[in-house]
């Protein structure tokens, strides 16, 4: 699989998100504007696509600005089907310490019907700058906990917080409760740089495994993993990348960055993952396999 998206008139898919609907699959990822999405002031959106084979995507759509909060745009969204429902979490783009996450639920995979409370998560700004982007959702007991990217006060730290809601709530404002007032991951490798977001979580044998992005875009930004066994404290199962870039001329020669990992309904995890080949200039989705063995993720595909 190789995908983008050329929506505003370049190819440029990034961010991917991906869940399985009955016999399809959903494919949720961050998009460039269209001329007339730019002359309206958004700066990113939320492209739709969809698949039976994981292989093959039918772009279909871009999630509309409709609310006050998303005036500068959708992106980074995280999406997890619960009781036959699709719950998607999302960045309101304010391209700064504003970004929230917001919350939208769908029973086609197709129209969503968007939280009236959005935003409904931010993190207090005694502990990081208060913005919350690249959201990531995953079920561990009786909550829904969420994983999110934020900055340090300075705006220079790029690091990685939590939340939790029970599932028996609606999700909404108010709805969320911090895992703790401070960071639960950050840059501390030399490959990670200044930057540890998009954080990507599967529950293996009781533990929580976070696969995140190390280092801003193209620096080059590579993919690692760590592990907890109480959703807060989490440890590096490596001190090197699980994924890094491809050889020069490839798609992912500049980065192999932003995961997102995705459970199918037979066992078998999924790793997507976006690239560039040029710095930036476009951006193009993949995914493999991966295969978690005594404690030890390896993609085998």
């Amino acid at each position: 699989m190789l995908f983008t998206d050329k929506h505003g008139g370049m190819d440029f898919a990034k961010d991917p998100a991906v869940i399985r609907l009955g016999d399809t699959y959903f494919m949720y990822y961050t998009t460039y504007p269209n001329a007339r999405e730019l002359e309206e002031g958004a700066n990113l959106m939320i492209g739709m696509a969809k698949s039976t084979d994981m292989e093959n995507w039918e772009i279909f759509g871009t999630m509309p600005l409709e609310q006050p909060c998303e005036k500068v745009g959708l992106a980074a969204p995280a999406a997890i089907v619960l009781d036959g429902v699709v719950h998607l979490f999302y960045q309101a783009h304010a391209l700064s310490r504003n970004d929230a996450i917001c919350h939208a639920t769908s029973t086609d995979g197709m129209n969503f019907v968007k939280d009236p409370s959005n935003p409904v998560f931010r993190p207090t700004d005694d502990w990081c700058c208060g913005r919350a982007i690249d959201a990531d959702v995953c079920i561990f007991g009786d909550y829904l906990y969420m994983y999110f990217a934020t900055r340090d006060h300075a705006f220079q730290i790029q690091k990685v917080g939590g939340a939790r809601a029970r599932l028996d709530s609606g999700f909404s404002r108010g709805d969320w409760e911090q895992l703790t007032n401070q960071v639960i991951l950050h840059p501390e490798m030399d490959w990670e740089m200044c930057c540890i977001e998009a954080p990507a979580t599967v529950v293996e044998d009781g533990k929580i495994y976070m696969f995140y992005a190390g280092a801003f875009n193209c620096s080059p930004q590579q993919i690692g993993c760590a592990v907890s066994e109480d959703g807060v404290l989490f440890r590096r199962v490596s001190n090197r990348p699980l994924l890094g870039p491809g050889p020069e001329g490839s798609w992912n020669h500049c980065e192999s960055g932003h995961p997102y990992v995705f459970r199918d309904d037979d066992g078998r995890i999924h790793l997507f993952y976006q690239g560039s080949p040029d710095m930036g200039k476009n951006w193009y989705l993949s995914h493999g396999l991966i295969e978690i063995e005594d404690g030890m993720p390896r993609i085998i595909t």
